[in-house]
């Protein structure tokens, strides 16, 4: 039987504090807490890991969303990409700035 938590592989992240993050982020992290609602169809998509740059798990286990952009006409480079089993209440959420180039774990 596998766990749901079950980790297939690991690779070191680096974090950022919650406070060090632009206020957009402060925003859509409140959203998540709150499940929403969120301004974009795509927020709360699953999120695939491609990259292969966070600890994998099992599909299903990451959710990403916008951090709004200021000036952006689409919805930019910037996400929220956390995983759990419970979308509303997340394990760990990651930031990136630069569209899933690079990510920091958020430290509350």
């Amino acid at each position: 039987m596998v766990r749901a938590r079950e980790v297939l592989a690991d690779t070191p992240v680096a974090s950022v504090a919650l406070a060090q993050l632009p206020p957009q982020a402060h925003e859509t992290y409140a959203l998540i807490r709150r499940g929403g609602p969120f301004p974009f169809d795509k927020d709360g998509a699953v999120f695939g890991n491609r990259e292969r740059l966070l600890p994998v798990f099992k599909r299903g286990y990451y959710r990403e969303y916008t951090v709004k952009t200021p000036r952006s006409r689409d919805r930019g480079a910037r996400r929220i990409i956390c995983g759990g089993w419970r979308p509303v209440s997340p394990e760990v959420c990651y930031y990136t700035g630069n569209h899933y180039a690079s990510f920091s774990q958020i430290i509350e």
